[in-house]
């Protein structure tokens, strides 16, 4: 069984902690068996890991995410990079041609799909496994996992089933039902229905054959050149609700969504994460701080406050689903973003009458990694070096570079630079069009960059 996890989202109902860079799934706010911080892909990854998984899964995902994903779980997993978002659709079938085509995946192949970010037990992923078996023991097109309802709750879809027989361990699927209201909930329970937790599996064949029936390539270097003739539609509506024979596969265990901050608080583990505290009267309350300086709660209960580069929120806990609409189409640069060096924090960003912008960052570069050798066409760019030591390639020559040290980096100049002890600088770029575009990388990894230099000094 191969297994599909889909990693996107922007994750505004977690704002501002979450933007486009970085979706709720990499917020490193839960604890792991050792007490330490992680984010919810790090702990679903480490969980599929426990079973022997990781080497049957890969991870459908969008180009801004890759850095992120791998930095917290490891440049080894395999991934599936969509050129552009388009629903789940688009990103499912693409992972399906890769499947196909690059790894000899069979038709009769049975494909499990599940988000990267569900908060179950262990026993969850060993439950995923039965879907095989089953879906081909009932012969059916695709088969769903679907969690018994704890409660009436209008924020998750539900899976209603045909009566079910006795000698059978899965339902047959009636229909479905999108967050409904709370009668009609306390209804769809009486009904055993079951919460739509987005895990399903089919054989390869029913995607495979539906790209052959658009005229769509089967081959995945040729259906990625071609992605965006795919429909930009979700695998429900296009697949699913399709499709007649359907079964679901009941789940007994603990599963949640934590896609609000309501829900995210109640697995926190910990009331206070960053510089911040509270008095012994605000109950129910949880301050996430990623800012340098602190946050003081006096006398303010079942409240969520969350601060970033990207904002401050100040939210009631039940009020806290709506930040998204609160927000709106909120638009501006993310603030924080994870690297797969490191990590980098905009201080501050001017833009002036002449169009001229100033940005200054934060960088830190982990010890051992680096930044790719590059240039830049519209803006130039100041480093001071705060702390660590790290090796910098510039005009072709390397230097050590340590605190109190200035680096200046003229447009189009090449340069590159190494932490040998975690590195941080403040960078100033000044330029017309500060924007990723306008870096041009020649070289990602550090034995490249050496060898590319000695080469040229010969």
């Amino acid at each position: 069984m191969k297994l599909v996890l889909l990693s996107g989202g922007s994750g505004k109902r977690l704002w501002p902690l979450s933007n486009d860079a970085r979706s709720k799934q990499f917020l490193k706010v839960l604890r792991d068996e050792d007490n330490n911080l992680q984010s919810m892909v790090q702990r679903v990854w480490s969980q599929l890991d426990k079973l022997g998984l990781t080497q049957s899964a890969v991870i459908a995902t969008s180009k801004t995410q890759v850095e992120m994903i791998q930095s917290q779980i490891g440049k080894e997993v395999s991934l599936i990079v969509e050129p552009e978002r388009r629903d789940t659709f688009p990103a499912i079938a693409l992972a399906a041609s890769y499947l196909y085509s690059h790894e000899n995946a069979g038709r009769d192949e049975v494909v499990g799909v599940l988000p990267v970010d569900p908060y179950v037990d262990d026993k969850f992923f060993a439950r995923l496994l039965d879907l095989e078996d089953i879906i081909k023991r009932s012969n059916s097109d695709i088969a769903l996992m679907g969690v018994h309802p704890t409660f009436p709750s209008e924020k998750y879809g539900y899976i209603v089933p045909h009566v079910k027989h006795s000698s059978e361990d899965y339902v047959k699927v009636s229909h479905f039902k999108e967050k409904p209201h709370s009668e009609d909930a306390k209804l769809l329970l009486e009904q055993q229905a079951l919460w739509n937790c987005g895990v399903f599996a089919f054989k390869l064949e029913k995607v495979i054959s539906l790209l052959e029936e658009k005229g769509l390539p089967t081959s995945y270097e040729e259906l990625l050149a071609k992605y965006s003739l795919l429909p930009k539609i979700s695998f429900d509506y296009e697949v699913v609700e399709k499709t007649n024979n359907i079964i679901a596969l009941p789940y007994d265990g603990n599963w949640k969504d934590l896609g609000t901050w309501n829900t995210l608080t109640e697995e926190m583990g910990t009331e206070i994460i960053g510089k911040a505290n509270k008095s012994n009267d605000s109950y129910n309350t949880q301050i996430i701080n990623e800012l340098d300086i602190p946050i003081s709660v006096l006398g303010l209960s079942n409240i969520i406050v969350a601060a970033s580069p990207d904002g401050i929120l100040v939210s009631d806990k039940d009020a806290s689903p709506r930040v998204k609409e609160l927000i709106g189409d909120l638009k501006q640069r993310p603030m924080y973003e994870e690297r797969r060096w490191g990590w980098y924090r905009v201080l501050d960003h001017t833009k002036y009458e002449d169009q001229t912008e100033v940005l200054t960052k934060r960088i830190n570069i982990s010890a051992g990694k680096n930044l790719s050798y590059q240039y830049h066409n519209h803006r130039r760019e100041v480093w001071t070096i705060v702390n660590g030591e790290g090796v910098l390639l510039i005009n072709n020559e390397f230097k050590v570079i340590r605190p109190g040290d200035v680096v200046e980096i003229p447009m189009g100049t090449k340069h590159a630079v190494k932490a040998v002890i975690d590195l941080e600088f403040i960078e100033v770029q000044t330029g017309t069009q500060l924007v990723e575009e306008d870096n041009h990388r020649i070289l990602l990894t550090w034995d490249e960059i050496e060898e590319s230099v000695y080469v040229y000094s010969k």
